[in-house]
């Protein structure tokens, strides 16, 4: 839905954009600030009137009708997934357990086979984009896991994942509207770095959130007019559990993310008079959230409760849980969506071994419809990925009913389940909904 404030028609722009990013598949390179109240933080006058023009909702004048959101857990298209892309970067690596990123794909091609070199943007989204095309939904929202950046200034880290700014097409080609940035890869190659992620999808006119040149650009929501309808906010929020420097906290001064400081109700309450500030009637407010470590299914009850406490008090609808590797249970809390890790979306990861119980080549697609009105859940359904060489491929009938059996099992605890469809849907179902 970006680039539809600038047609007349939304429809007109998203054909328009798609024949752009066919262009690019074919070779070509890819050469709003959202609205927070001008008085209380100081924004210029023409960041108010550009929202306001693009939005068809009226703070006094509610929609009714339902959103629909696309979601899904991390996207990592640094690394080796950046050596098959048209515009691999620089390969090399500091890590101890690889030099160079091409040796990731050498690993996933041992596992499933060659990689075509290089493949078109579309690629990696496989049988993901014509499900997106199938369901048309209202916003898309990823969890960016990467820089995207030709800066050599490697962070200190285990891990550091980049990629090319010329291969960006891969995440606009998927009509994705906003990219989460406060987690724990963003700044792998320093502010300059993140200094260039910020402008390049500024450039492809994906908004972004979670990740600022200073603490009041991190902090900004991401705005998304939908047309007729109202508009979704996205903040985005990074906690140390997920493996997130203390020292990447953004500052006054100083670039850097959305950093939780811890997830105590002062942290809330912080929270609840910037969400405050923005929101309007029939908007619909998502935490997107990078808290915990990669693998493991249990949920921390301090998660729980700061999800709580976002819900009852700071106005947010949707919680997006992520940095498991893994699909994690799912919860409805007082009608609202709490996802506490919807798992890997797209890695490199394919022929590593050590954690292999936890099928972290599943993936989920998460649909999410919400009442505009009082922004409680109205279905949750979730499509079955597998990643293989890179790509994105619809999940067996096997492994979906693995699926089904995982979301289940830790679902219990949360009053939630899912059933599986003919078609190879899950619906979620929770008690009271």
């Amino acid at each position: 839905m970006k680039n539809r404030k600038n047609t007349n028609c939304g429809n007109n722009g998203l054909r328009r954009r798609r024949f752009i990013f066919s262009t690019l598949s074919a070779g070509f390179t890819l050469a709003v600030s959202p609205l927070y109240a001008q008085v209380a933080m100081n924004m210029p006058e023409a960041h108010v009137k550009e929202d306001e023009e693009n939005s068809l909702a009226s703070p006094r004048s509610p929609v009714s009708g339902s959103v629909t959101l696309f979601l899904c857990g991390d996207v990592m298209t640094g690394r080796g997934i950046d050596q098959v892309l048209p515009h691999a970067g620089d390969p090399i690596l500091y890590e101890d357990y690889m030099k160079s990123a091409t040796g990731y794909v050498e690993l996933a091609e041992r596992a499933n086979g060659p990689i075509p070199r290089p493949v078109n943007f579309s690629y990696i989204w496989g049988d993901a984009l014509p499900e997106l095309d199938r369901r048309k939904p209202d916003v898309r929202i990823i969890n960016l896991e990467t820089a995207v950046t030709r800066s050599d200034a490697v962070q200190d880290k285990a891990v550091n994942y980049r990629m090319h700014p010329d291969n960006i097409p891969c995440i606009a080609v998927a009509d994705i509207d906003c990219c989460a940035l406060a987690n724990n890869h963003v700044l792998d190659w320093g502010y300059a770095g993140l200094a260039d992620t910020l402008e390049t999808l500024k450039k492809a006119n994906i908004r972004s959130a979670g990740a600022g040149q200073d603490i009041r650009e991190a902090r900004e929501p991401a705005v998304m007019p939908i047309p007729g309808k109202g508009r979704v906010l996205v903040c985005s929020f990074g906690s140390e559990t997920s493996g997130i420097p203390s020292s990447w906290a953004a500052m006054p001064s100083r670039a850097g993310v959305d950093f939780l400081p811890d997830f105590s109700s002062g942290t809330i309450r912080g929270i609840r008079e910037r969400i405050a500030v923005v929101k309007r009637m029939s908007d619909i407010v998502v935490a997107s959230i990078h808290w915990g470590g990669n693998w493991g299914y249990e949920v921390p009850r301090e998660q729980r409760e700061f999800a709580y406490g976002l819900i009852d008090e700071a106005g947010v609808d949707i919680v997006h849980g992520h940095s498991s590797h893994h699909a994690k249970g799912i919860e409805v809390y007082q009608g609202k969506l709490v996802l506490y890790g919807c798992g890997d979306f797209l890695n490199d990861y394919e022929g590593i071994s050590g954690h292999g119980a936890y099928r972290g080549d599943l993936a989920l697609m998460y649909f999410v419809s919400t009442d505009l009105l009082s922004g409680k859940l109205v279905s949750l359904e979730m499509k079955p990925m597998q990643l293989k060489r890179f790509r994105l491929n619809r999940a067996s009938r096997l492994d979906a009913i693995w699926l089904r059996d995982v979301l289940n099992r830790e679902g219990k605890k949360f009053g939630s389940w899912v059933e599986l469809s003919a078609e190879n849907t899950l619906t979620l179902r929770w008690a009271n909904g």
